[in-house]
């Protein structure tokens, strides 16, 4: 997926980079904090990574002339910036990354590859309802893992089943843009909206309002 920044409205923008195309970039606009999570990763491949995805998030600031606060995670995993103002959802896969703001609205990005073997895993994730649609094609199966990826990482707690309490309405490759909600559990019927980006062989996901 080719190298973007796209500003999605003044309040919002997401960016998507090539994780080696930036590993060079220096790490000077990190956090003191975050200066010290990326130092205390061991596996070169994993700084990566973390790196990749702090440049995006900072390339998406940049994009609506919002400084740089810093990230952390709370006790869900959920990344938040450090000042207390605005979402942020992260993402990477092998060789990507991708990240989104929101400065009123929580948020969710996902990037994956299409592969077979997705089918294999669809009982996993997926209710069968969505499975009858989804016809046993890669490219849909991906598609909606990514969606519900998206969704998970937007209502921001654990506990949420991707295949129990997340459910996609029926959507086809040509959809733009995927329905779903989370429900049966405390946050039941909490309506989403998908929109879905393609190239190649690689699916990007993001939460719209």
């Amino acid at each position: 997926m080719q190298t973007k920044i796209e500003k999605i409205s003044p309040l919002s923008a997401l960016a998507v980079n090539n994780i080696q195309e930036v590993s060079q970039n220096g790490v000077d606009f990190l956090s003191f904090r975050e200066k010290l999570s990326f130092a205390n990763i061991s596996r070169m491949d994993k700084k990566v990574e973390w790196k990749g995805a702090r440049v995006a998030i900072k390339s998406a600031l940049d994009c609506i002339s919002i400084p740089y606060p810093g990230f952390f995670k709370d006790e869900h995993g959920k990344s938040h910036p450090m000042d207390g103002f605005g979402y942020v959802s992260l993402s990477h896969t092998r060789g990507i990354a991708a990240a989104i703001f929101h400065k009123e609205m929580p948020v969710g990005i996902d990037l994956d590859y299409i592969r077979e073997k997705v089918i294999r895993l669809g009982p996993k994730f997926l209710d069968p309802v969505e499975m009858d649609f989804l016809n046993n094609d890669p490219e849909l199966y991906t598609v909606a893992w990514s969606a519900k990826e998206s969704i998970f990482k937007c209502q921001g707690r654990r506990g949420i089943s991707l295949k129990s309490n997340i459910l996609l309405e029926p959507f086809s490759l040509q959809d733009k843009v995927i329905k779903g909600k989370v429900y049966q559990s405390e946050h039941s019927d909490h309506f989403y909206q998908v929109k879905v980006e393609k190239e190649n062989d690689i699916v990007l996901t993001y939460t719209i309002w």
